[in-house]
């Protein structure tokens, strides 16, 4: 199994639950870099990961998601002050930890862990997907986990339908009705969670729904008529949301999976980074316990073309 880790969930995190007096040498914040470090390592010593890759967002003002939208995500507040540096110095940590990263200027970490997941299922590999974000339901499928680590249990493939009402692979099409509003994206006005589901469980995509836009009439749904006039009238910006939702798993990523292997950390230079951080004794332990972890060294590759790399 492959683990894909979501940066940006758990750096925000602990951005906002780790002491942010830590600061280092020069007084810059360094607060979410160690929460993230923290994590990251209590992910691995307990999974014991032979593959693992972390995902970065870039910015989303380069995703080419804005350029088909510009208003994407420009709902977001800005990041707050001092934590840019950080997610810098988190990318660093994961080199010094033997621990591949990837981001790119034009597509979201989404993308890089659904190109990662596509590419190594058809290796055999099964993927566990580690983000507290919905977006990723849709990459699941039989064998693969969704799993808000530190939170909640893991989610398989048939616990996705459980909880949301609808099975992974129409995923995509369920948020194109509702919209997200975290992301600023917009669905079919008037639509919920419940109609979108039932929706998504009788037809087989958007597609689908808008060639028979009539069998609504026959479905128990209040306002059927309303419903259909509903849909039509918002036809393009279903589609559109289509478009954003959907996570694209065709990165020209070029990667093996031997370069995805975990490799033991670089212990002197962990060490120096953790003093210029301030960082005290309690992950200089964990490193060392990570260096003794089984795992095999994968070589050095070369990186995407386009694409910013922190191990490979």
């Amino acid at each position: 199994m492959i683990y894909l880790l979501d940066a940006s969930v758990y750096i925000f995190r602990a951005h906002y639950s780790a002491l942010p007096d830590m600061c280092d040498r020069d007084g810059n914040p360094v607060h979410a870099l160690f929460g993230f470090a923290r994590l990251l390592g209590d992910l691995i010593e307990q999974v014991r990961p032979s593959h693992i890759v972390v995902a970065f967002d870039h910015r989303p003002a380069s995703s080419f998601r804005t350029r088909i939208y510009p208003p994407y995500k420009a709902n977001r507040e800005p990041a707050p002050a001092g934590l840019a540096l950080q997610l810098d110095r988190c990318m660093e940590f994961c080199r010094l930890a033997g621990i591949p990263a990837l981001s790119s200027a034009d597509y979201e970490a989404d993308d890089i862990i659904g190109s990662i997941a596509c590419r190594m299922r058809g290796e055999g590999m099964r993927a566990a997907m580690i983000t507290r974000d919905k977006d990723l339901v849709q990459l699941v499928r039989d064998g693969d986990m969704l799993w808000d680590y530190g939170a909640r249990h893991p989610l398989s493939y048939g616990d996705v339908s459980r909880r949301f009402g609808v099975v992974p692979e129409r995923f995509a099409d369920y948020l194109a009705l509702t919209g997200d509003a975290v992301d600023n994206v917009p669905g079919v006005p008037g639509i919920g969670p419940k109609t979108a589901a039932t929706l998504m469980r009788e037809f087989a995509s958007l597609d689908d729904l808008y060639e028979r836009l009539n069998r609504i009439a026959a479905l128990d749904l209040r306002g059927g008529a309303a419903l259909i006039a509903r849909l039509l009238a918002h036809r393009e910006s279903a589609y559109l949301a289509r478009r954003l939702t959907l996570i694209a798993c065709d990165m020209p990523l070029d990667v093996a999976s031997e370069s995805l292997q975990r490799r033991p950390p670089q212990l002197d230079a962990l060490t120096s980074f953790f003093d210029v951080q301030g960082f005290g004794p309690l992950l200089r332990r964990q490193a060392q316990r990570l260096a003794q972890l089984p795992g095999r060294v994968a070589p050095l590759g070369r990186a995407p073309s386009g694409y910013s790399r922190g191990v490979l």
